[in-house]
């Protein structure tokens, strides 16, 4: 998926062409206004191109693009990822092996810090009882070296949308990306509604690449606070049991409350206001919902056993747990 990231694809797409030679790659722009699409027409003429009539973000322009490709596997790749020799196969050996298999990711490392594991995605993705994503390789802003630690393949609780490889039958049938994220949480969530059904979700370290991370928002974008926290709330609601959801949505509504008044003491005012009007829409977009969730909920055939059942905050802040390996201890 692509937008407005013409240095990132001239950068990087020659290594997925490159080490990806049995693949139809194919570069879906989200109606870019820079000169992404002449590049990729100049200088990569094997490179097929989906070009979209507006800006559907990364969730619904992965929908859309979709939409036109019939391939069994389809792998979802930002555009700000260098690949490496034998990537993919790993990666399709996987699902290849096992049908109760839906989605996986590769191990993915920091482009700027290769020694070191990447921020979205790291080794793996779980969740906590609380909607807190981490990694094996991450948590919060804790990344670890790489030093083979986690290089055992496992079953995990969600993939990085950075470099996903998913059954197309079962994204589809699943329901895709929700559009409504726009961007951010969205893979969490398409994850959480798989394992929910039965399926299995698992990294595979025998891959690896490597991520640039923050190409279209940064970590200081108030944008990407709001979306942070406007889709994970939604995330919660659409798929928490109902024996759970009102306790979680108290506790994160606390939680929520304490994260701005540290944005408060910090000066962050523009990322206060942001979680604000996260939970403000939040709350509007919540009615619309109703019947996504119903649907979820009844969909859902097994517990999962990825998501924690710990708030990681207190495991991370009071008990100094800064490592995956350090989580159950």
């Amino acid at each position: 998926m692509n937008y407005n990231g013409e240095e990132m694809l001239r950068r990087f797409l020659p290594s997925v062409v490159e080490y990806t030679p049995d693949a139809d790659i194919i570069v879906a722009d989200n109606a870019s206004t820079d000169g992404s699409v002449a590049l990729v027409k100049e200088k990569f003429p094997t490179v097929g191109l989906i070009i979209l009539d507006r800006n559907y973000g990364f969730a619904d322009g992965y929908n859309k693009a979709l939409e036109s490709v019939t391939a069994d596997y389809v792998l979802l790749l930002n555009s700000d990822v260098e690949v490496t020799p034998g990537w993919l196969e790993p990666l399709v050996a996987a699902l290849d092996a096992d049908e109760s298999v839906v989605a996986c990711q590769p191990k993915v490392l920091d482009f700027k810090r290769k020694t070191h594991f990447e921020y979205a995605g790291a080794a793996g993705g779980f969740i906590d009882r609380y909607g807190y994503p981490y990694c094996r390789g991450r948590i919060f802003d804790t990344v670890e070296e790489d030093c083979n630690q986690y290089d055992t393949a496992c079953d995990i609780f969600w993939a990085t949308g950075a470099a996903l490889l998913v059954r197309a039958a079962a994204f589809r049938a699943t329901g895709g990306l929700d559009g409504s994220f726009f961007a951010h949480m969205e893979e969490i969530d398409l994850c959480w509604r798989l394992r929910a059904r039965g399926h299995r979700i698992v990294c595979v370290p025998g891959s690896k690449v490597y991520h640039v991370g923050g190409a279209t928002l940064s970590a200081g974008n108030p944008k990407k606070t709001y979306l942070n926290f406007r889709n994970n709330l939604l995330m919660l609601y659409k798929n928490l049991p109902s024996c759970e959801l009102g306790k979680v949505m108290r506790v994160r509504c606390l939680l929520d409350y304490v994260a701005a008044l540290k944005f408060v003491l910090t000066g962050d005012w523009s990322h206060c206001k942001a979680l604000f009007k996260a939970r403000r829409d939040f709350r509007k977009m919540k009615e619309n919902y109703k019947a996504v969730r119903e649907a979820n909920l009844a969909a859902t055939v097994c517990e999962i056993k990825e998501r924690a059942g710990f708030m990681l905050l207190w495991r991370y802040y009071a008990c100094g747990a800064k490592r995956y390996s350090q989580l159950k201890k």
